[in-house]
């Protein structure tokens, strides 16, 4: 995507390699995610890394992947969509002008939703949740000459920030009551919060703090109220 858009002259010549090595790299991707898949199915094995970066003594960035049996099957179905969308859409654009600015979207909101998928705490998923909401923007007013996608982008721009605004909520909520944003502290701590805790003032928080994370999931995923902009965008 980067080398469409940044060299565009020098590949414009070579449109179907661009398009081929796109689809062959998604379908790697693809073939490694169901090996991932059927490893996970007969061993329950989950993979994860973590890097961190220690800021100071109180506080910490982690940084790394968890894939585990859920993550597997998202891999799947984003890079199996996905390589249908590039199939078809590089016969499609052929003769369109923009053809690499649409390859360079599409290759980047798939690697943004890779990465949504295989993060391990809560800032990596707010991250490539914004990087997936900059590609969606990009991809529905791609013919930003016309009045109707140029309308489209700016209502989905406003409706997905305040699916932003909720999820940054509560991944904020969260931190506050756990002191960790990686997924293998919040599950402990979530357990032992249900199992083990019978104060109901924390759980009571952690629902609130739940839906403002579905919020976000409405907006970006355009379901009622927050899909004004998916008709327009059709």
């Amino acid at each position: 995507g980067v080398g469409l858009l940044l060299f565009p002259k020098a590949t414009k010549n070579l449109r179907r390699m661009w398009s081929f090595t796109s689809v062959l790299l998604l379908s790697i991707v693809m073939t490694f995610s169901v090996n991932l898949s059927i490893t996970q199915i007969n061993s329950s094995s989950i993979y994860q890394y973590v890097w961190s970066w220690t800021i100071n003594n109180d506080f910490s960035l982690e940084f790394g992947y968890l894939i585990d049996p859920l993550t597997s099957i998202m891999s799947i179905l984003i890079t199996t969509v996905g390589i249908m969308v590039l199939i078809y859409s590089d016969n499609y654009m052929s003769h369109d002008q923009g053809y690499l600015r649409f390859f360079a979207y599409m290759s980047f909101f798939n690697a943004s939703m890779l990465g949504l998928v295989i993060s391990s705490n809560l800032i990596q998923i707010y991250i490539f949740w914004e990087l997936v909401g900059m590609c969606s923007y990009l991809l529905i007013g791609f013919w930003f000459t016309r009045p109707i996608a140029a309308n489209a982008c700016q209502k989905a721009f406003v409706t997905n920030r305040v699916g932003d605004f909720g999820l940054l909520l509560g991944i904020l909520g969260l931190y506050w009551i756990t002191g960790s944003f990686e997924f293998r502290d919040l599950f402990e701590i979530f357990n032992n919060l249900i199992y083990n805790n019978n104060n109901g003032t924390n759980f009571l928080f952690v629902s609130l703090c739940v839906l403002f994370l579905f919020v976000g999931a409405v907006a970006k995923s355009a379901q009622f109220p927050l899909h004004v902009w998916l008709p327009d965008a059709m």
